[in-house]
């Protein structure tokens, strides 16, 4: 991973702002993964950049970031009591930063720290705001650089091999229930050199599959009997997570529960169709409800959701969304349809998608499993 390139687009927009010292937190108090994308740092970290381009890492494990994470010096959290405002001040001092310097803290921190901040470290202008440093590196983060796109090749290739593997699994009987799905997924992961999975299994047999996100995410339940089940799974490689649905279907189902099958897909395959650059995920959200209500059915969650670091991140394909995100090539995201009723049970259909220079690529291939 090019670190050093990632951090230079954020000191250009250090210096278009005047901001002389950026100060980013990933511990169990605030995380935020901006860190990792920046140093490889892969977490309880401090990250300090400054407007002369120097980067100072204050990692709880000092020996896991000499291990992990590239940037230009380290010291560890403990020297200062694990206390972000001394590290602050002595990043200040470090860093050369002048009395009257504009610093920005995360844009996360409570209003009571801030005034502690703006107390103990009085000769700054310390700043906290919304649309600051953590907005702006969510941007860059939007677009996958070539090193990330490699990242997830090989990541969709392993969810592939699992998807493959549930399938024939449960085809045979040898995964007969919600719990045996989830740690099947959390065993092969580990086996194919994954850090783990990118979020907690959900694993919902025909009775439970009414939920979004069914409640508890497994049980001993049996799974992929009679009716819709649904299971929602990701993995982690190198950092970055997969997210992806698929549903069995075992038969004989009522005229209803194929219907929604049959809409999920065309859904599925509309979205797709609309996905290019400069496509309004707003717009392809909104083609898809207005499918489902010809139908008389409503989707109650977006269409979609980026990923990267964090199982969800911008753009986010949903018609209520407030802010108009447009698609544009090195965007990987999901595309999520889904019916869900307290009777008839749920159907989802989810993949993930890289735009690239010549069209939508679709990296994964969960499916409607039909049993």
């Amino acid at each position: 991973m090019d670190y050093l390139k990632r951090r230079e687009k954020l000191y250009e927009w250090m210096d278009n702002e005047a901001i002389d010292l950026v100060m980013l937190q990933d511990n169990e108090l605030r995380r935020d993964t901006s860190i990792r994308w920046l140093t490889g740092q892969p977490g309880d970290a401090l990250l300090f950049l400054s407007s002369e381009k120097k980067a100072l890492l204050v990692p709880w494990d000092i020996n896991v970031a000499k291990l992990y994470a590239s940037c230009d010096s380290m010291i560890p959290f403990p020297e200062y009591d694990c206390d972000p405002m001394k590290a602050l001040g002595h990043a200040t001092n470090r860093l050369k930063i002048l009395q009257g310097a504009k610093i920005e803290i995360p844009s996360c921190t409570p209003y009571p720290d801030f005034l502690q901040y703006v107390d103990k470290i009085p000769d700054y202008d310390i700043i906290c705001r919304k649309e600051g440093a953590k907005s702006w590196i969510e941007r860059l983060r939007m677009i996958k650089d070539d090193d990330e796109i490699s990242v997830y090749r090989a990541l969709s290739a392993l969810t592939n091999q699992i998807i493959d593997a549930i399938e024939q699994n449960v085809q045979d009987g040898r995964l007969k229930t919600e719990t045996d799905i989830a740690m099947f997924i959390e065993y092969e992961a580990r086996k194919l050199d994954c850090e783990g999975t990118g979020f907690t299994t959900l694993s919902a047999g025909a009775e439970r599959s009414f939920g979004i996100h069914a409640f508890p995410s497994y049980t001993a339940a049996a799974f992929a009997g009679p009716g819709l089940s649904i299971l929602d799974f990701g993995i982690v490689y190198h950092g970055y997570t997969s997210d992806v649905t698929m549903t069995f279907a075992r038969g004989p189902l009522s005229k209803s529960q194929e219907a929604r099958l049959d809409l999920v897909t065309k859904a599925f395959d509309l979205a797709l169709s609309k996905v290019k650059d400069g496509a309004s995920c707003k717009s392809i959200a909104q083609s898809v409800d207005t499918l489902f209500k010809k139908s008389r059915c409503s989707m109650p969650h977006g269409l979609g959701h980026g990923i990267g670091l964090q199982p969800h991140e911008a753009p986010f394909l949903r018609s209520r969304s407030e802010e108009e995100w447009k698609l544009a090539p090195g965007m990987i995201f999901t595309i999520e349809p889904g019916l869900y009723h307290p009777v008839e049970g749920g159907c989802r259909l989810e993949n993930d998608i890289l735009l690239t220079e010549n069209g939508a690529e679709v990296l994964t291939r969960s499916k409607i499993v039909r049993l």
